[in-house]
């Protein structure tokens, strides 16, 4: 009898590894030949590219234990068959990178700056975070001590924007273009569902109209166009004019990523909202906009990384952000022939950012359940 109501166990070939490779990787023939084939490429390039940037690369000395100050003593140059990257031009032009020509006996500021929006950040995206309440209260005021201690005053030496570049300029440009736009972005979005038609018209016009012209068009018109709608005495410097256009064109995406939730929500949820006697505006904030949030979460990160990486292209206007430090090391007659090591380092950094902030996507996504059921109408 014990014999009979023993528990068995499963086979060894569904459980453990051997279980997920055969469920994920080998479940037919077809599935099979692909994850062969993936494992080949795989095993062709990765030895390949590991031996070009770490193993056979240049960092602050060649092979021969020469500092490095030039591209003629990188070792791809001496020896172009078994040479690896010459990282010796990121060693050289790192500070640039990090802060474009900011003073150099200012730049504690940019790196507390650093250190400030990591702690500003973290509270504010994990709830469980100890003492969240009180480290909100800093995330709140951070963009105006970030702003005064960057830029100057209140005693300290003033920056002008036009020494800012590198990284600084991509996370100034990236970080506040996002969170003045989800806001702006929420309040278009209503604008658009409103029940009043010169409201609805009015946000309709400027989303389609925003959406309806590239970004480079935008930049142009707040380098050029934006200084003359402004009062007399009033000047804007360009990083301020880019600025206004990133956070305006990010936006009408942003309306209409939210839209697209708030159309999700059952009608069921307004009538709900109505019948227990919540306002317009209480009804938004406590029932609707939180389950429309929810639900738009993947669209929200996709299109602030595509924000992040399109601040690359204020280097047409003039601002030297990662990429335009980059372009400009690269025109170093000291440093020709390296772009592959300049793009490639480039790439890493969005490479960084970007994935970050996808996974902290899925990490949320995971954790409110997006996919739930709401109701029916």
């Amino acid at each position: 009898m014990n014999d009979l109501t023993e528990e068995r166990k499963p086979p060894v070939a569904t459980t453990g590894i051997l279980g997920w490779l055969r469920i994920n990787l080998f479940s037919s023939w077809f599935n099979s030949l692909i994850t062969l084939f993936v494992l080949y490429i795989l095993i062709q390039f990765v030895p390949w590219i590991l031996n070009w940037t770490i193993f056979a690369a240049d960092f602050k000395y060649n092979f021969n234990g020469e500092e490095i100050i030039n591209r003629e003593m990188c070792s791809r140059v001496l020896d172009p068959e078994t040479g690896g990257a010459c990282w010796a031009i990121i060693y050289v032009r790192f500070y640039q990178f990090m802060y474009g020509f900011y003073p150099r006996e200012e730049v504690w500021r940019v790196n507390l700056s650093y250190i400030m929006l990591a702690v500003a950040v973290v509270p504010l995206l994990f709830d469980k975070f100890p003492l969240r309440k009180h480290f909100l209260k800093f995330t709140y005021a951070f963009p105006i001590i970030a702003f005064f201690l960057l830029n100057g005053g209140l005693g300290l030496e003033p920056v002008s924007t036009n020494k800012w570049g590198g990284l600084l300029v991509t996370l100034v440009l990236g970080c506040t273009g996002i969170a003045l736009a989800f806001p702006l972005g929420i309040i278009l979005a209503l604008g658009r569902r409103s029940n009043l038609p010169v409201i609805s018209m009015m946000c309709t016009l400027f989303i389609e109209f925003i959406r309806g012209v590239p970004l480079i068009t935008l930049l142009f018109f707040g380098m050029v166009m934006l200084p003359l709608f402004l009062p007399e005495g009033i000047d804007m410097d360009g990083l301020a004019r880019v600025l206004v256009a990133v956070t305006l064109f990010q936006s009408a995406y942003m309306a209409e990523v939210i839209r697209g939730g708030l159309q999700a929500i059952p009608q069921g949820q307004y009538e709900a909202a109505r019948s227990i006697g919540l306002s317009y505006w209480q009804m938004n904030m406590k029932v609707v906009l939180p389950q429309a949030i929810r639900i738009s979460i993947p669209s929200i990160v996709n299109t602030s990384i595509g924000l992040f990486k399109d601040t690359t292209l204020v280097i047409i206007v003039g601002l030297l952000d990662l990429l335009g430090i980059g372009r400009g090391a690269l025109a170093d007659t000291t440093w020709l022939g390296l772009a592959y090591e300049v793009y490639f380092f480039v790439s890493l950094v969005f490479f960084i950012f970007t994935f970050a902030m996808s996974r902290y996507s899925l990490y949320l996504e995971k954790k409110l359940k997006t996919g739930i059921n709401m109701g029916a109408d």
